[in-house]
């Protein structure tokens, strides 16, 4: 059995300010990667250039980071960053923003690979420049992982990129929470909770590592009711809905980083290969992609691991998968597709082995078929 994350992880109240030191002994020049409005209204991005400027380490913001960046993104800010001369990358926001720093790192310190080939596997493991993240919703744990999710528009492929980039430091504070969306913490929320179901449904799964999701899902089982209460009965957030107390901020966040670090030893499994399709295709948010594909996939695996699928129900407060799906539709709705663009999506993931070689059990094309069809509305 193994465990290694090599991040340093820090999650409090007013980190940033609290670890400065850790922030400029990292580098001389800084590159901050960023979404176009979040870290700004947040007060991240401000917490972390107030830092810069006292340390006197010069720094350049690139804001232009989309949902589900893109190899043409990360292309532009890598350049950027070789004009500016920095020699650290400090991504502020989401999955996105933080994955797309990520790349920029590997870039910056490889000018002979082209952001259009980024999804090639090399010859040899590629150094990076160092990363610092900074995240801004509670959903991906990009900071405690080595994983790069990254869009070639080119050849309409969104997936992992095949090398190594673990930040070297983390610093996660729920305060950032308070300005976000509802919506936006309840989708964040569902992709945390799959990759703790994901990491314990699956072959690499162990007595050691599944610490952090059965840790996590018992976090997240207790912030279930106060999600659920911002969402209407059609899965959108509730215009007259309660505010999610400030005080869960911090939960759920300390939630969406294990759930990081759970995937980081096990990797993500058949719902968020399911799920790029959903999201380079239909357009459909990342959370909800992965989380219309997650009851069914437990149901499916319960064949082979039922005491897990037990386990993982018992750590939510739920008695059974039905529960566990109609929690599922209470926060995300349904989605409907083309029965077309359906068996489209089927026919690649039976071939997608890479996710269907970590089931815990001897997954079927039938077995996939029943997944989709089960979590899917056909138009």
């Amino acid at each position: 059995m193994r465990f290694f994350v090599p991040t340093d992880i820090y999650v409090e109240k007013d980190c940033v300010k609290n670890h400065a030191q850790n922030i400029l002994a990292v580098g001389k020049r800084a590159l901050i990667v960023t979404g176009r409005n979040s870290a700004a209204a947040n007060g991240s991005l401000n917490d972390v250039t107030n830092v810069l400027n006292a340390g006197e380490i010069p720094y350049l913001i690139f804001s232009e980071v989309e949902e589900n960046p893109s190899t043409n993104t990360v292309g532009k800010a890598a350049q950027t960053a070789r004009e500016f001369k920095a020699d650290f990358i400090i991504g502020i926001g989401g999955g996105s923003a933080i994955d797309a720093a990520k790349a920029v790192a590997l870039l910056l310190v490889n000018p002979d690979v082209d952001a259009d080939e980024l999804h090639k596997a090399p010859s040899h493991p590629l150094d990076h420049a160092p990363v610092v993240a900074v995240p801004t919703t509670c959903g991906t744990g990009s900071e405690a992982t080595p994983v790069s999710i990254i869009t070639n528009h080119k050849i309409n492929l969104k997936k992992s990129i095949p090398h190594v980039i673990f930040p070297v430091l983390a610093l996660v504070d729920g305060k950032y929470l308070a300005s976000a969306k509802k919506q936006l913490i309840v989708n964040t929320a569902v992709d945390a909770l799959a990759h703790m179901v994901e990491s314990i449904l699956n072959v690499k799964s162990n007595l050691f590592n599944r610490m952090c999701p059965e840790y996590g899902l018992k976090l997240w089982g207790e912030s279930k009711e106060a999600l659920s209460a911002a969402q209407n009965a059609t899965g959108n957030a509730a215009e007259n809905a309660a505010p999610i107390d400030a005080s869960l901020y911090e939960k759920l966040m300390l939630t969406s980083t294990i759930a990081g670090m759970s995937i980081a030893q096990t990797s993500t499994a058949v719902p968020h290969g399911m799920s790029y399709d959903l999201t380079l295709h239909a357009g459909v948010p990342h959370g909800p992609a992965v989380g219309y594909f997650l009851a069914a996939y437990v149901e499916v695996c319960a064949k082979f691991v039922p005491q897990d699928v037990e386990k993982i129900l018992s750590l939510l407060g739920l008695k059974n998968v039905e529960e566990f799906r109609e929690m599922l539709r209470k926060l995300i709705g349904t989605c409907s597709v083309t029965r077309e663009m359906r068996d489209k999506f089927a026919a690649a993931m039976k071939t997608n082995h890479s996710k269907l070689d970590l089931v815990p059990g001897k997954i079927t094309p039938e077995d996939i078929d029943y997944i989709y069809e089960k979590s899917l509305v056909v138009q």
